[in-house]
């Protein structure tokens, strides 16, 4: 049969490595293979009840039909009061975005503003999704290494340093995937000394983790700390971690009215709406009871704690402690080029994975795949219980190899 005749521009892009990790468990999983996979990304709490029962009412409503393309005025509504009472930021309705998830965001934005040649400025390590969505955007991704000892934060000098006549936008995440560094008022000040001299950079913040913070840190987006930005900066968020709803599909986003307007275009020859049933979930999540998510977050904070403290234990690992998210990216620059019990030489962090993967049934996800080797994602999103038992055969795999 005849291949596929495939673009140049997807041959460009990889599949999302996290995606296909925890493929890999699942299949092995049905295999009967005893696996922990710690790749996922979501949260292993239920959507709360008030939100699923939002749902509920409004298929028992009728309200199942095609929407605005880019939300309901209900949840756009919600959208401006959350950006008003967490962050400080007023936008209009029109100046509100609601894509099926947080990369449609991303994608509405890139293609509505991206040509060739220009450059999106990405601090790594990375979501796995920033660089290759600029690429099928047309985009050129420019990644800029931060450094552990500073957090894993991009550095004014840096970013000055990185900037060229190309430059389009700079990606910020924070708190971040992979990581959990999370950027304060003091560091988006700094930055935003440097954006400020360059008025043709626009900024993406993806602050979907925005709740999800710890030991009193206090959450700044950018538009917020630097309100010279306001203009050209697009705030985006959704609902997938801190209220447990990845599978609903929502992600959204505050900026310029032009911005929007050509993001909505996009929408309306692509996916168009959102899902009705889950903008009307959506509403409830953003406007009902939040105190659960404090509660949440000292279960994730415990889980935090003792997987730091138990891979700092290992032979071979030094693992930061984050502010935020549910990650942690341990170092494992001593274990390349050991050889494990099965005398494989761990040639790099993928590698590494792999033979974790083979000798101890754990799925992490390499470094390599987030533009920072070598080092490897654990996501604690899962039972404390069944992140002990991982840990300990971290632990157990570090201490054979030789």
């Amino acid at each position: 049969m005849p291949e596929a005749p495939l673009s140049d521009n997807l041959k460009r892009v990889k599949p999302s490595a996290t995606l296909a990790v925890s493929q890999q468990a699942r299949e092995l999983k049905a295999q009967g293979v005893d696996i922990i996979g710690l790749g996922a990304g979501e949260p292993d709490f239920d959507t709360p009840d008030n939100i699923k029962a939002a749902a509920r009412r409004a298929i028992d409503e009728g309200k199942t039909k095609y929407t605005a393309v880019d939300g309901i005025p209900e949840l756009k509504d919600a959208i401006c009061q959350k950006f008003e009472r967490d962050n400080g930021l007023h936008y209009a309705p029109e100046q509100i975005n609601v894509s099926p998830g947080g990369k449609p965001v991303i994608f509405n934005a890139f293609i509505a503003t991206l040509n060739p040649g220009d450059e999106v400025l990405i601090p790594a390590p990375y979501w796995v999704s920033y660089p290759d969505i600029a690429k099928l955007c047309g985009g050129t991704p420019k990644i800029i290494e931060t450094r552990i000892e500073n957090g894993f934060k991009l550095t004014a000098e840096e970013l000055d340093a990185a900037i060229t006549p190309n430059s389009k936008w700079l990606v910020l995440n924070s708190p971040s995937n992979p990581t959990g560094a999370a950027y304060s008022r003091e560091d988006l000040e700094a930055l935003g000394e440097v954006l400020l001299k360059h008025p043709n950079i626009w900024v993406l913040t993806d602050d979907m983790y925005e709740h999800l913070i710890y030991d009193n840190f206090k959450f700044y987006t950018i538009a917020q700390a630097v309100p010279g930005l306001y203009d050209r900066t697009l705030t985006m968020n959704g609902v997938s971690k801190a209220y447990a709803m990845t599978g609903w599909r929502i992600g959204y986003a505050g900026g310029p009215k032009d911005l929007i307007a050509a993001m909505r275009k996009v929408m309306s020859q692509s996916t168009s709406n959102p899902t009705s049933i889950s903008q009307w979930a959506a509403v409830e999540a953003l406007n009902g009871p939040q105190d659960f998510i404090a509660t949440r977050n000292a279960v994730f904070k415990e889980r935090r704690d003792m997987v730091v403290d138990m891979l700092n234990l290992c032979e071979g690992l030094a693992c930061r402690s984050p502010e935020g998210a549910f990650y942690v990216y341990p170092d494992c620059a001593t274990l390349i080029g050991q050889q494990t019990s099965n005398d494989v030489v761990i040639e790099n962090d993928t590698g590494l994975a792999s033979a974790l993967l083979a000798d101890q049934g754990v799925a992490v996800v390499p470094g390599a795949a987030f533009g920072m080797s070598p080092a490897f994602r654990i996501s604690y999103a899962t039972s404390t219980e069944v992140l002990q038992k991982a840990c300990e055969r971290i632990q157990e795999f570090c201490a054979s190899v030789r």
